[in-house]
């Protein structure tokens, strides 16, 4: 606190204690001016008594002067997981890293009030996200910023230059004395780590030229899980929007300690920076909020309609098992890919047993032949697949049971060929193990199709 100014301070406080619009601002207010931290909290609060069985309210930490960094948590709370019994996906929103980006905290704010107005009216496209998915959204993480309209904090420090990935290593300014010196942001960070730390979806919301932006910010080259991040701008693209959609060293400028590549290269979520560009609307004027941000708004809501595709999903539709070998086929449902996928033996909690690694690339099949030496199975042993989500090394692991009824034992070693082939079956034989032993790599063969 010793770094803060008497004049910010004085001006923070004057501009708090000002009279502004009350809990639940008419439309003709909300919809036509910018939310300061006492407007934000007086909605978030009546949110949070009006909906309780869709909106929970909980506080992330405390700002620099020791505002409420309110998080915003929308969902069926009747409803502990989907009604398969899966459990729910994750996304997590957060706006107002820069104090004075105020249309991208108010595209927060829209999000959170899109789906609680569309539960309220009955609306089916948000009552399926709601009884499926959970948003946590921090809607303004400036809070002492806002108020005096600056990009920094009150200790001058640009908040999203403060995160602990490749922290102070790119030509930018104010990134602050260490990796999380702000209690803004280490909030956020302890946020992430403790209450969504398998979210499915991240993105932080900014203001400034019209781009939405996929890691990586310190380098040029694409992020591991290209295929994920091409596939969404191709869909938004075809579909909804023209936003340029880029990596974001190229498409903006370099930038380390960001959010979102944190996010992505510490926490393992899919990931974009969504800039809106604030040059076509002032506070004030005749068109509404709602309406200028409306486009952005249509890219959310695809965003998080479609969680569910945004990690692989690998589906088993053939295993077939003997002494000496594994013969499984592989359909990837997701969009992302993996490349560390194992098929493992489970009895009783414990691994019996793990395959060689394979990978199953996005939205294809894949043929898998593995060996099975030291495989012994029990009679309450299972087999499970075991990979990750997406291809970057933070990303979540999760371990599926593989169905029973795709599982089928064989016997293999030639029984059941007929005992005098002829020349041709012969050499057809033969030009087929040349190929497989072309395309072995040690015990294990991956053959995908498109």
């Amino acid at each position: 606190m010793s770094r803060i100014t008497p004049v910010l301070v004085l001006a923070v406080l004057l501009l708090s204690s000002a009279p502004t619009a009350s809990a639940q601002q008419p439309d003709i207010v909300q919809e036509h001016w910018y939310h300061s931290y006492l407007t934000l909290t007086a909605d978030v609060q009546s949110w949070a008594a009006d909906y309780p069985e869709i909106v929970m309210l909980t506080v992330a930490g405390q700002t620099e002067l020791g505002r409420n960094l309110w998080v915003v948590q929308i969902s069926d709370w009747a409803q502990n997981a989907k009604p398969d019994g899966a459990q729910k996906e994750i996304v997590y929103i957060d706006g107002g890293h820069h104090g004075n980006e105020h249309l991208g905290t108010e595209l927060a704010f829209l999000t959170a009030e899109y789906y609680i107005e569309g539960w309220a009216a009955g609306d089916q496209e948000v009552i399926d996200v709601l009884s499926t998915t959970e948003l946590h959204i921090l809607i303004l993480l400036n809070a002492d910023g806002n108020d005096i309209d600056t990009r920094w904090n009150i200790n001058q420090v640009d908040l999203n230059r403060n995160y602990d990935h490749y922290w102070n290593t790119c030509p930018v300014t104010q990134p602050g004395s260490a990796a999380f010196s702000e209690s803004e942001t280490l909030a956020n960070s302890v946020y992430m780590n403790t209450v969504v730390p398998d979210a499915d979806l991240y993105v932080t919301m900014h203001t400034g030229v019209w781009i939405m932006l996929y890691p990586w910010g310190k380098w040029p080259e694409q992020p591991s899980d290209w295929e994920l991040f091409h596939s969404i701008r191709d869909d938004v693209h075809e579909n909804i929007s023209d936003i340029p959609i880029q990596n974001a060293n190229q498409g903006l400028y370099p930038n380390c300690g960001t959010s979102r590549d944190y996010g992505y290269g510490v926490m393992g979520f899919p990931t974009f920076t969504f800039e809106t560009d604030d040059e076509q609307w002032l506070p004030g004027t005749t068109e509404p909020l709602s309406s200028r941000l409306g486009e952005e708004l249509d890219v959310m809501r695809y965003l998080i309609s479609n969680i569910w595709y945004w990690r692989a999903r690998l589906l088993v539709t053939s295993f077939e098992y003997s002494e000496d070998s594994i013969e499984l086929k592989v359909d990837n449902l997701g969009r992302a890919s993996t490349t560390n996928a194992t098929v493992q033996y489970i009895d009783g909690g414990e691994v019996m047993w793990t395959s060689e690694l394979f990978s199953v690339n996005a939205t294809n099949s894949s043929h898998v032949y593995l060996n099975t030496r030291n495989l012994s199975m029990t009679e309450d042993g299972h087999f499970e697949l075991y990979y990750q989500k997406r291809v970057i090394d933070s990303a979540t692991w999760v371990a599926e049971p593989i169905l029973d009824e795709v599982i089928q034992e064989v016997e293999r070693g030639g029984k059941g060929f007929l005992p005098a082939p002829s020349l041709v079956i012969s050499l057809l034989a033969a030009c087929g193990a040349a190929i497989a032993t072309e395309r072995r790599k040690g015990d294990i063969f991956v053959e995908n199709s498109e």
